[in-house]
C-alpha cells in the first residue's frame, strides 16, 4: 500500500509578482497542513496572464531555471515543508523562451524541467507571441511519493501528452491551467475541458489532477498595445479524478481554495494492470 495525498490549488492573480508568489506560499502550506504530498500550483500564477495582448516588453518576464524567483523560493518552501511542487513559469534559455515547469522534490532538489509541447494562438491566448514550443518531449519523474507526469494547459487537450506520460509508467499526471472565457467563440468551455482530462484518466486508468486560476483578467489601452482593450474571465472549475476518470474532489469557478485527494498508488496499479489496456496496445497499427 503507498498511499498519496495530491492537492490542487486555485487562486486569483494580480499584478504584483510578489504578492502572488506570497499567496500561493501561503496556500500551499494550507495544503501541507492537510497532509497533501504533491501540491500543484496553476499556470504562469506569478503574473497577470500577460498572454491576453502582444507587448514586446513582457518578453523580460522570463527567466532563467537558475534565476527565476518563484523556482528559488519554492525550492526552499518544499524542502522545509516535504512536499513535491511542479512550479510553473516564464523560463528564458539564452533566447529562447518557453513556458515551462521545474519539479522540485520533497527536499527541496530540482528533479528537471518539462516545456510545453502545445502552444495556443488564439484571440486572448496568444501564446505563439511569447512561447517556442517545447523541445523535452514528455516526461515522467520519479518524485519521493510517486512517479508523476506534468503537462500543461493546452497539452490536456491532446490524448497523446497523457498517454505518452502514461506508457513511460506514471502514476499521477497533473496540469497546470490558465483558462477561461472564450469572448469570440461565445461558449463556455469549462465542462469540455474537463471531459478531456477525464478521458485521459479513464482511458490511461491514472488520477488526474488541473489546478486552474480564477477571476477577471483586463488589458487596457495603450500605445504599447495599439490601444487594445479584452478581459478574460478564468473560470476556476480546479478538480481532481480518480483513475476512472470521475471527479473526486472539484472547486467553484470563482472561490480561492485548496482541493486535496489521497490515492493508494498500488490498488491503482493493480487496477490499472487488470484491465489490460497497456497489455493490449497496438502501436504498430496507429497511424496518426
Amino acid at each position: 500500500m503507498r498511499k498519496v495525498a495530491v492537492a490542487a490549488i486555485q487562486m486569483q492573480c494580480e499584478r504584483s509578482r510578489e504578492n502572488n508568489i506570497k499567496k500561493a506560499e501561503q496556500m500551499v502550506r494550507k495544503a501541507a497542513k492537510q497532509g497533501a504530498d504533491i501540491i500543484l500550483l496553476s499556470e504562469l500564477f506569478e503574473n497577470l496572464y500577460f498572454c491576453q495582448e502582444k507587448r514586446y516588453e513582457y518578453y523580460d518576464l522570463a527567466e532563467s531555471l537558475e534565476e527565476n524567483r518563484a523556482v528559488q523560493h519554492f525550492q526552499k518552501i518544499a524542502k522545509e515543508l516535504q512536499v513535491v511542487l511542479p512550479i510553473s513559469f516564464y523560463e528564458r534559455d539564452v533566447n529562447v523562451l518557453y513556458n515551462s515547469v521545474a519539479v522540485i522534490d520533497a527536499d527541496g532538489s530540482i528533479l528537471g524541467i518539462y516545456r510545453k509541447t502545445h502552444i495556443p494562438d488564439d484571440h486572448f491566448y496568444q501564446e505563439k507571441f511569447y512561447f517556442t514550443p517545447g523541445n523535452t518531449g514528455f516526461k515522467i519523474w520519479d518524485t519521493r511519493y510517486g512517479k508523476i507526469g506534468v503537462g500543461i494547459c493546452w497539452d490536456q487537450w491532446f490524448p497523446e501528452c497523457a498517454r505518452e506520460m502514461a506508457v513511460q509508467g506514471a502514476e499521477l499526471i497533473f496540469y497546470p491551467t490558465a483558462i477561461g472565457s472564450e469572448p469570440i467563440l461565445l461558449c463556455d468551455s469549462m465542462p469540455h475541458w474537463r471531459r478531456c482530462m477525464q478521458g485521459h484518466a479513464a482511458c490511461n486508468l491514472i488520477p488526474v489532477i488541473a489546478a486552474n486560476r480564477i477571476g477577471e483578467e483586463k488589458v487596457e489601452p495603450c500605445e504599447e498595445n495599439n490601444n487594445q482593450s479584452s478581459s478574460l474571465k478564468f473560470y476556476g472549475s480546479s478538480f481532481i479524478t480518480d483513475e476512472t476518470g470521475e471527479i473526486v474532489k472539484e472547486a467553484g469557478r470563482d472561490e480561492e481554495t485548496v482541493l486535496l485527494a489521497e490515492f493508494d498508488l498500488d490498488a491503482i496499479k493493480e487496477n490499472r494492470l487488470s484491465w489490460g489496456l497497456f497489455r493490449d496496445r497496438r502501436p504498430e497499427m496507429y497511424q496518426w
